[in-house]
């Protein structure tokens, strides 16, 4: 596979289990429809400008979280295994196929190892139930008539669509990420759209 490719790859992963742990996240004390536990299947594409050049790459994911411990599956397009992922408050590690697992205290430190930049994404288990910390360190709660948020650590978030948007309390279908500079990255834009429940 071309290292441009690989480090594509890697980015995939990176920025879905950097979205995991890192910045302050909400819990059941602060927001009351909050789950700790969720399974959540779906899509991700990712694109940005490193080096004057313009990057894309797409995915699909499972995230399968439970209190104090997030598991991630990362396939291609067609369903190749590409990365998994596990992420507890002690250490992050990210398996590549039959290559060694790499081992970070926590997952900005395996980006850091892995890319050889920090990819400081916060928040995405909040974003997926619909939930963020905002700019000004508060509780956000996205709904179809109140759907755009800039949240603490910069990411610029627009909840698009909805699973069912005439439920009591909407879960996102579709959120757009975007954030002028991470690291050596710019222009990073994340599009994630989660499959229906079965």
């Amino acid at each position: 596979m071309p290292i441009t490719r690989r480090l594509s790859l890697l980015v995939l992963a990176a920025t879905l289990a950097g979205c995991a742990t890192t910045g302050a996240n909400l819990s059941t004390a602060t927001v009351a429809d909050y789950r700790d536990t969720i399974d959540l299947a779906g899509r991700l594409s990712v694109n940005y400008l490193k080096d004057g050049r313009t990057e894309s790459l797409t995915g699909k994911f499972n995230w399968m979280q439970r209190p104090g411990r997030i598991d991630i599956s990362l396939a291609s397009p067609l369903g190749q295994t590409i990365a998994n992922i596990s992420v507890t408050p002690e250490e992050a590690t990210l398996t590549q196929g039959d290559r060694a697992p790499r081992v970070a205290r926590d997952i900005d430190g395996l980006t850091q190892q892995t890319l050889g930049w920090p990819l400081p994404v916060a928040g995405l288990r909040d974003w997926m139930q619909g939930h963020a910390i905002d700019a000004q360190g508060q509780p956000f709660t996205a709904s179809p008539a109140n759907n755009n948020v800039v949240t603490r650590d910069g990411w610029r978030l627009r909840f698009v669509s909805w699973q069912d948007e005439t439920a009591a309390r909407p879960v996102p279908r579709r959120i757009d990420a975007e954030r002028s500079a991470a690291g050596d990255i710019q222009d990073l834009v994340i599009r994630i759209v989660i499959d229906p429940a079965a």
